[in-house]
């Protein structure tokens, strides 16, 4: 039988500004330093002290099984919606495809929201909520507000979205859906944030914007925590990962730092990290090819792939700081050939990829054909969201439904004799 997960101390030592390093109190409620995000900092030996690889493996499927790694002070302090581990799939025929065997998949799309959005807005609510808010407002590029729609409700919390006007329908609806106050804007993300950041004093709402408060990191970082585990404590040669925010990205780079000076790895070995972005909004991709910690934002960014369509980012040195201390790199793939490529990845081996996931697919047939992904090289790709949450993108991308007025088999037959998949679906009368 498993266990619930218990903790009877916080082992969370202080903040710590990411630009510079210094010190900040951690039992008050905290936004950037600096105008540059923050990190959470724990006492990592007494954690070694109090729990193990075999202690977590008996605790419940959830991302609060790391509990000692995350920031919340009791169990009785979560803001849930049963967050469960989301799984780890070997992906065959798509690896073959693309010349990538070792090819896996991590489907965040299993998550309450449809999301890995889930992960950041549960922790970051968790922590609003102890510390006594209220009122949440961010802005938005889709599904972000939806989380925090969701999980702002689970808090009893008043609940305002900011989102681009050409945001995805469902994600409008489900911010209305769970009660939150939704607004659309003439504008991007970054118009979105604006918006929010004039509105804080007016308002007395809380900024639950990307990285400019220091837990929805710690969300994330259950990712890396969870891929570690399911893949016995080792780790990927490479993960490739769909960047707007990046604070996924971010998150399980803390993650893989703080289990290997916990010693719980079984190797010193760590992933190289990909960025991926569109052709239509690559700022980070720009910063790593010129070589500079801190990127130019977009103008006129446009993607389909709408939770990578961020023309700026308030952690871009902190992205840029993982890749490039991993290894790794950053690509962005041709805009007109996301949507091939999500249908390609769903059509081999039955996951809804999300655009996003469609540009990762595409940047590791790239990365494989340049060897830069080598052979017996272990990959990661992060599908992040339901691809039933962009049915604009799927109307797009499919052909039109077939209407049958009669069941004539020796038709079917003879259009369905090959070993092409069918390219629509029949409705019989």
């Amino acid at each position: 039988m498993q266990e619930t997960t218990s903790t009877t101390e916080c082992h969370v030592t202080h903040l710590e500004s990411a630009i510079d390093g210094t010190r900040l109190d951690s039992d008050c409620l905290q936004t950037l330093y600096d105008g540059r995000p923050i990190w959470v900092r724990y006492d990592l030996d007494s954690i070694k002290a109090t729990v193990n690889p075999d202690d977590i493996s008996r605790r419940e499927p959830t991302m609060w099984r790391y509990n000692e790694l995350l920031p919340n002070r009791t169990l009785a302090d979560i803001v849930t919606l049963g967050e469960g581990m989301s799984p780890l799939l070997e992906c065959p025929r798509l690896g073959k495809a693309l010349d990538v065997p070792g090819l896996l998949v991590k489907d965040e799309s299993q998550l309450p929201t449809g999301s890995f959005k889930s992960r950041g807005l549960a922790m970051a609510v968790t922590m609003a909520k102890y510390f006594g808010v209220t009122r949440v407002a961010l802005p938005t590029a889709g599904n972000a507000g939806g989380a925090a729609a969701a999980y702002a409700a689970r808090a009893g919390m008043e609940a305002f979205v900011f989102m681009p006007e050409d945001t995805p329908a469902i994600n409008q609806y489900e911010c209305v859906q769970a009660g939150a106050h939704g607004f659309l804007v003439n504008g991007l993300i970054d118009a979105c944030g604006r918006i929010v950041g004039e509105g804080r004093e007016e308002m007395d709402w809380f900024d639950l914007s990307t990285l400019k408060e220091p837990y929805r990191i710690e969300g994330k970082k259950t990712m890396g925590l969870e891929l570690a585990e399911q893949m016995q404590w080792s780790l990927p040669d490479v993960i490739v990962y769909p960047t707007g925010g990046g604070t996924g990205l971010i998150g399980m780079w803390k993650a893989f730092q703080e289990l290997r000076e916990l010693g719980w790895l079984r190797t010193d070995k760590m992933p190289r990290m990909v960025v991926v972005q569109s052709s239509g909004c690559d700022p980070i991709v720009r910063a790593f090819d010129s070589g500079e910690r801190f990127a130019e934002p977009i103008t006129n960014a446009t993607t389909i792939a709408r939770g990578i369509r961020v023309p700026g980012a308030v952690g871009d040195f902190m992205i840029l700081d993982a890749v490039r201390n991993s290894g790794g790199c950053a690509i962005s793939v041709p805009e007109e050939s996301i949507q091939e490529w999500m249908k390609i990845g769903s059509r081999a081996e039955g996951i809804g990829f999300c655009p996003e996931t469609g540009a990762c697919v595409g940047a590791v047939k790239h990365l494989s054909e340049a060897g830069w992904i080598e052979d017996g090289d272990e990959v990661v790709i992060f599908n992040t969201g339901a691809v039933q949450k962009y049915p604009e993108t799927m109307q797009s991308v499919l052909p039109p439904l077939d209407c049958a007025a009669t069941q004539d088999w020796s038709e079917f037959r003879k259009r369905y004799s090959g070993d092409e998949s069918p390219e629509s679906v029949l409705y019989l009368s």
